[in-house]
């Protein structure tokens, strides 16, 4: 496909009103600094001019005393100037730091636990500095966001060391969705989950799972990908009758493991990003044999680049996922999802929700950035269950180009 030039938008959305505070502080910093210099000016310049009557001299010095008490009011005022300055380049950063939402884990407060500050502590190495990768020392982190949820992240790093963990699995959702994430590790042990009942692979792909390990929650979804709905509802077989040597492939927001299953029945192995949102999610997948990835669609894939042959997604792009209400959101999104698939490998787009020409449009631009090869593009209505009417929906199977 040959190379292709990437001209991403504006990029500066987010920070807007750091740049107005900018421009109005850079104003006042001209005006001040145009005032200096024009008291110094004059100040420097201004020479009384010597008379020829009897009293000059004495004039001539009360002048000289008024000129070094100016120069020292001079000195003040620039003093003065400089120390507001320093003050609101200090309040403008704070500003900045609001803005884009990142702020200082304080771990001096007296609400942090012990286990959070010695998780968070800097550790030498034993032996010393490691010749292959420089360090000397390990630095464990947590997600800057947790500083917005150090209420939350304090009661989750609270428990006994060596014993059993908390039973709380919807605190740990709830920081994550949050945007803490990677959580901090614990030194405690999990309860132990008895799971009765676990088949083995194949059959464990449809078999239904034990209520012992889900209660009576239910994911399956035999017809999807295999009997079409709509015109919007792609087969299996015929997406990887596109792309040869589909071997692995990620799912992002895999849900119940529908779409991996279905996978694993054509030898292709999938990872499916879930969140246990609705119910026992990951232990379904799970039982089922296959891989859940605790994982949301804001963090980076803890993958290395252009290790898939697919990557797959119904509703990984949906607002409230990855914040497509912020346009650099979903370009972030977009280059890590090109950067994990491998040239030649396989983007398919799955009944993506155009809730409007203008979200459609943008989202149809941002991807022909990228220089994809269109195999499949299908926009078209579908009866959405659970609301009234149609609604307009995107389905796209897209090649991406060998660049370089």
């Amino acid at each position: 496909m040959g190379s292709v030039s990437l001209k991403i938008g504006d990029g500066t959305a987010r920070f807007r009103r750091a740049t107005l505070c900018s421009s109005a502080l850079h104003v006042v910093m001209l005006v001040s600094v145009l005032t200096t210099n024009l008291f110094a000016l004059y100040a420097f310049t201004y020479a009384p001019s010597s008379g020829s009557s009897p009293g000059a001299g004495l004039q001539h010095q009360i002048l000289s005393q008024e000129h070094s008490k100016n120069l020292s009011l001079i000195s003040e005022h620039v003093s003065l100037i400089v120390r507001e300055i320093e003050s609101s380049q200090k309040k403008l950063t704070q500003i900045e730091r609001e803005l884009l939402g990142y702020e200082t884990l304080d771990v001096s407060k007296p609400n942090v636990p012990p286990e959070l500050k010695l998780f968070l502590g800097r550790h030498p190495l034993p032996l010393g500095r490691d010749s292959r990768t420089g360090i000397t020392e390990m630095v464990s982190s947590v997600g800057h966001s947790c500083a917005r949820a150090v209420d939350l992240l304090a009661l989750y790093m609270t428990y006994k060391p060596g014993g059993q963990c908390p039973e709380d699995a919807s605190l740990a959702q709830k920081l994550v969705s949050r945007g803490c994430e990677p959580l901090p590790r614990r030194r405690c042990l999990s309860k132990p989950v008895a799971k009765p009942g676990l088949l083995p692979l194949p059959e464990s792909l449809w078999k239904p799972v034990s209520e012992k390990i889900v209660g009576k929650w239910n994911g399956f979804d035999r017809q999807m990908w295999v009997k079409p709905r709509g015109k919007n509802d792609f087969l299996i077989d015929d997406v990887l009758a596109l792309g040869g040597g589909i071997r692995v492939g990620f799912d992002i927001g895999g849900e119940a493991g529908n779409f991996a299953a279905r996978m694993a029945e054509k030898n292709v192995t999938i990872v499916s990003s879930v969140l246990n949102v609705g119910g026992p999610v990951s232990d379904f997948v799970a039982a089922r044999g296959l891989f859940p990835l605790f994982l949301t669609a804001g963090q980076r894939f803890p993958f290395y680049d252009s290790v898939f042959d697919l990557v797959h997604t119904v509703n990984g792009m949906d607002e409230g996922s990855v914040g497509v209400t912020r346009p650099e959101k979903m370009e972030f999104f977009m280059f890590d999802i090109d950067r994990v698939l491998r040239p030649g490998g396989l983007f398919w787009l799955d009944n993506y929700y155009c809730a409007d020409e203008k979200k459609k449009a943008a989202l149809t631009a941002l991807i022909e950035k990228f220089g994809y090869k269109k195999l499949k593009w299908v926009v078209g209505e579908k009866v959405d269950a659970s609301a009234s009417g149609k609604k307009v929906y995107l389905s796209a199977v897209l090649q991406k180009p060998a660049r370089g």
